[in-house]
């Protein structure tokens, strides 16, 4: 029988550790790292995000800002306020909540965030850090998913590893992480031929396609570890929806572990903004 990779309490001692480092930094410097968060429109799944993050950081002790703006809001006055927020010495962390309305440029936003406050690690200079496997902020969701794959797997040395999706945000970074753990990495994307018979190699598949149930068990090889990133809403029997990976959860009995959806990947990408937000307030105590 598979393991289940509880992300929901892996989370919760993330949270712990994170906010007994917020306590003593507090008391060493007087000073409470800060998140402010950025939130275009009235996307109600962006709201629903918002929300979790703004919860967590009252959880580890870290202040939040919400800056609101409306969805017509214009490229350059959402400039202006990251440059604002650049400028300011008490904001420690920056997140601009995506996806952003039609019209704005996510590149040209996320690229104006000063890299040392970039929480979320999509900034081009914590992109190239981690591509070079220099100190940077990694972003959020393929950071949580190293630290479920090190809950079970203890050395990755030629491991055949997976990921599909090529995504900027999971699939590339994840990829990069691992080939930092020596794993041999194949990144599969919309075009890649024999999917099916790729994955049944691998040692450690990572799926972060957007796909309800894409990757079924035959897929998996016995003692494999999967991680599943997708977070897909479909229509349940009976009427109503639910939520569903990228991979047939009910179908990976005879892998050595996975992570369910919900409940693995998306609370540790949460407890991961908090624990980078607390390290770039670090990090910018030292540059003073």
């Amino acid at each position: 029988m598979a393991l289940r990779i509880d992300g929901t309490a892996m989370a919760g001692v993330l949270s712990q550790s994170v906010a007994e480092d917020v306590k003593t930094y507090l008391g060493q410097t007087g000073v409470r790292p800060t998140l402010a968060v950025v939130l275009m429109g009235d996307d109600p799944a962006s709201e629903v995000y918002v929300r979790r993050k703004l919860a967590a950081c009252v959880a580890v002790g870290i202040a939040s800002q919400q800056h609101r703006l409306p969805a017509e809001c214009l490229e350059p006055d959402l400039i202006a306020l990251i440059d604002a927020l650049n400028a300011d010495p008490s904001v420690h962390g920056i997140l601009v909540q995506l996806p952003l309305p039609a019209g704005l440029n996510a590149s040209v936003v996320l690229d104006r965030i000063d890299a040392a406050k970039d929480v979320d690690g999509f900034h081009p200079v914590n992109v190239g850090r981690l591509s070079v496997g220099t100190k940077g902020l990694v972003p959020c969701t393929p950071l949580g998913c190293m630290m479920l794959l090190d809950s079970v797997i203890d050395d990755y040395k030629g491991l055949h590893a997976v990921v599909i999706g090529k995504s900027n945000i999971v699939g590339k970074p994840v990829a990069l992480l691992l080939l930092e753990r020596e794993c041999t990495v194949v990144v599969t994307h919309i075009f890649t031929k024999s999917l099916a018979d790729l994955i049944r190699s691998a040692d450690i598949v990572v799926a972060a396609a957007g796909s309800p149930r894409l990757v079924r068990g035959d897929w998996i090889k016995p003692g494999a570890v999967v991680i599943d990133v997708g977070i897909n809403r479909v229509t349940a029997e009976g009427g109503g929806t639910r939520l569903v990976g990228d991979c047939a959860g009910d179908e990976l009995g005879h892998a050595h572990a996975y992570t369910p959806v919900p409940g693995g990947v998306g609370p540790m990408t949460v407890g991961c903004l908090m624990s980078n937000t607390m390290r770039a307030a670090r990090s910018q105590l030292r540059a003073l």
